[in-house]
């Protein structure tokens, strides 16, 4: 769990989002039911939202990924229907409809990315948190400050313009210093422990802690042991 009270950090780009997401209140809306945004700009609104009962969405208005903290939420597409319990979470294509039923202490945040096409799915996908991966590019050399580790991703679901993406990662330890974040990134830790830290102070998330990094002045990353996460991330191209 995060080494501080919920609530707080001492790190500008991180937040702990099981303390924020208590904030949002009981609502039978899916679009409309949910609390001020953790983070919010033209390419990525990360919020809570607290269903309660039934309710049906028509055309999803953006690409969104959720993930439930408490409670249960069922989503019925047309060809699929997905159950999800704590610590689960699906990516919802832009476009698609489908129906919902939440159970009464049902708490998730959802992470919308604006866009107006589906992208490498088109009905709703449940991320596989033990899907095979594959390798991937470790962070550039000239900001590691130790060795250089193995780092594999999968991604269930990429957006039309491949700017959002959400799936799994893991990776060797690693020491980097901090750098600007073109990103914004929602972590659910699967294994592992890192530690953030910026000029004002540092902040370590273990197992299950959930963390947003966002967009500016970034944070150092301190890993001293394999890392695995979920992800939904929204990155800019170019």
């Amino acid at each position: 769990m995060t080494t501080m009270e919920a609530g707080q950090t001492a790190v500008g780009a991180v937040m702990d989002i099981r303390a924020y997401a208590p904030v949002a209140k009981p609502s039978a809306d899916w679009l409309e039911g949910r609390a001020a945004p953790a983070f919010a700009d033209d390419k990525a609104v990360v919020s809570a939202f607290a269903l309660r009962g039934k309710g049906q969405v028509s055309t999803l208005p953006a690409d969104e990924f959720v993930l439930v903290l408490q409670g249960s939420l069922e989503v019925a597409a047309e060809d699929a229907t997905l159950s999800l319990g704590a610590d689960d979470c699906c990516a919802l294509p832009f476009g698609c409809g489908f129906g919902w039923t939440a159970s009464d202490d049902m708490l998730a945040v959802v992470y919308s990315a604006p866009t107006d096409r589906a992208g490498n799915r088109t009905t709703p996908v449940m991320i596989d948190k033990n899907a095979p991966l594959n390798p991937s590019n470790p962070p550039a050399i000239e900001n590691l400050l130790g060795e250089v580790p193995t780092c594999r991703g999968f991604s269930d679901y990429v957006s039309a313009n491949a700017e959002f993406c959400a799936g799994t990662w893991d990776s060797t330890p690693y020491h980097r210093r901090q750098i600007p974040y073109r990103q914004v990134e929602l972590m659910l830790l699967l294994e592992g422990a890192v530690t953030f830290t910026d000029g004002n102070g540092s902040v370590s998330f273990g197992k299950d802690d959930v963390c947003l990094f966002v967009r500016g002045d970034g944070c150092a990353w301190l890993s001293e042991e394999y890392v695995k996460k979920v992800f939904a991330t929204q990155r800019p191209l170019g």
